[in-house]
């Protein structure tokens, strides 16, 4: 967030230069006027930030910062992309919401070549969300459920991840249902979600293969193996296909090509279908003949979801059809009808109050990350091509002063120990200590074997996304073989 103030800092500076000498202004002020609200109390929160406190909270010299807001100052469209890097983060929030502002000040959003991306790492997070998979569902979507299946749509929030973990932990989620995933490696704080899934009195995986996850279940567990997305799906009425939105907003189908592995295997809408007839009959639709051909499926969803008139033949179009978004024609979704600029301070610390209470130091601030050869939480290979790494996973990456400052050598094993307030042990052993170019006082390691160092209170404000880029540990010298779990 401190590189991003300071580079509106900069622009802001120089919009006053360009204005005192009659200069072309930095700040697109057609668009500031027309489309945004609260662009004067944002100016002065800049005014507020300290160039000190940025170049401290930012770890950058101030001419890495004013290079940076000149290269963006420069571009006449400019498409702003983050992914998780920011988002695990406990001040992710108002990181994004300066991001938009930023991109704001010079108009960047809502015209051809710019506008805001944020990327996510897999084929249709974007489209699971537009289709309400949502543990707080937006009042429309239940209205309109409610409207079109004539039954009383329940009101009550669901639970994010982190609260689904605390809930089966605390006996108040008592059978857990997994769509697909890994969740007992995707999650954080390894041991307690594996501890919790132990707990259900039912844990249920539709899988399109066997994970780790399988091995953490409650007293009774079934795996149902379902199709992938590439296999051959076929129902009553013929081969089907289901549907996958883009980042981009793009929505295309999606037709399998393999053959599936059993004849006994179902696709994910059949086994959802069969669960829910044999729980609630033909209430409040017939679920086996949705099944059986799929448009039925989404001319429902064409009845519900705003943006979906048609979905059935827009959909047949080659590449299928752009959703739309508002942003990107203008049209502001708020209350004022405007973009809102976010007039956030700087975070007093970026150290956690639960880590600074244990009057322990951090020996350094670790995040965790991807190698080349892995998808999500699905390992192909032992190397890294990005990072030179051969073989191996079990590696924390390490500013090679940082070795030597903790009494190390490179090369050398060390159990890694996370710091937290509440006295639990978060410890992954055997490591080896690679010299990497990384800035000074900062570490990295592989998802998800530094997973169990994620403690599950440490989420974003505002989020409650895990804060896997910002785990303060210390090093010990090891005498055994990393494992996780």
């Amino acid at each position: 967030m401190a590189l991003l103030r300071g580079m509106a800092k900069f622009l802001l500076q120089w919009e006053r230069e360009a204005q005192a000498n009659n200069a072309p202004s930095v700040f697109d002020h057609a668009f500031l006027n027309e489309h945004t609200e609260g662009v004067l109390e944002y100016l002065a929160a800049i005014d507020d930030t300290s160039w000190d406190a940025i170049v401290e909270q930012s770890g950058l010299p101030l001419s890495d910062i004013e290079q940076s807001a000149r290269m963006y100052a420069k571009g006449k469209n400019v498409i702003m992309c983050w992914a998780m890097g920011i988002t695990q983060h406990r001040h992710s929030v108002p990181t994004i919401q300066e991001i938009a502002n930023l991109m704001l000040l010079r108009g960047n959003i809502g015209r051809p070549g710019a506008g805001l991306c944020p990327v996510r790492g897999h084929s249709n997070v974007q489209g699971d969300r537009t289709m309400g998979i949502n543990e707080r569902p937006p009042v429309f979507l239940l209205d309109a459920l409610e409207k079109r299946f004539q039954f009383k749509v329940p009101r009550e929030n669901g639970h994010n991840v982190v609260e689904a973990i605390h809930a089966m932990a605390e006996g108040r989620a008592k059978v857990f249902i997994a769509l697909g995933g890994n969740f007992a490696q995707a999650t954080p704080d390894s041991h307690r979600t594996a501890e919790a899934l132990s707990k259900c009195d039912l844990t249920v995986q539709i899988s399109t293969k066997l994970n780790r996850s399988h091995l953490f279940h409650g007293k009774d567990a079934l795996i149902l193996p379902c199709f992938g997305r590439t296999d051959i799906d076929i129902q009553a009425n013929g081969p089907q296909a289901v549907t996958v939105e883009d980042s981009f907003s793009m929505v295309h189908a999606s037709n399998g090509q393999l053959k599936p592995s059993s004849k006994q295997m179902r696709s994910e809408p059949a086994i959802i279908a069969g669960i829910a007839n044999a729980t609630l009959g033909k209430t409040p639709v017939d679920w086996l003949w949705l099944v059986e051909d799929y448009n039925r499926i989404r001319d429902l969803i064409a009845d519900t979801i705003p943006g979906f008139k048609d979905f059935n033949e827009r959909v047949k179009h080659p590449g299928g059809f752009y959703l739309g978004n508002a942003a990107g024609a203008r049209r502001w979704n708020t209350a004022s009808t405007r973009a809102n600029f976010k007039s956030n301070a700087l975070p007093l610390t970026l150290i956690n109050e639960h880590v600074s209470s244990t009057g322990q130091i951090p020996d350094l601030i670790m995040q965790s990350m991807r190698s080349h050869d892995q998808y999500n939480t699905t390992i192909y290979g032992l190397d890294d091509r990005y990072r030179g790494v051969k073989g191996q996973r079990d590696v924390l990456f390490v500013n090679e002063a940082d070795i030597i400052r903790l009494g190390f050598q490179p090369g050398q094993k060390a159990d890694l120990i996370s710091i937290w307030s509440d006295n639990r042990e978060r410890r992954v052993k055997g490591f080896t200590l690679l010299p990497f170019d990384i800035p000074a006082g900062q570490a990295a390691a592989y998802y998800p074997e530094v997973n169990p160092l994620v403690p599950l209170e440490s989420v974003g404000d505002g989020s409650s996304t895990p804060t896997s880029k910002f785990v303060a540990i210390r090093l010990e010298r090891s005498a055994e073989s990393a494992r996780i779990l």
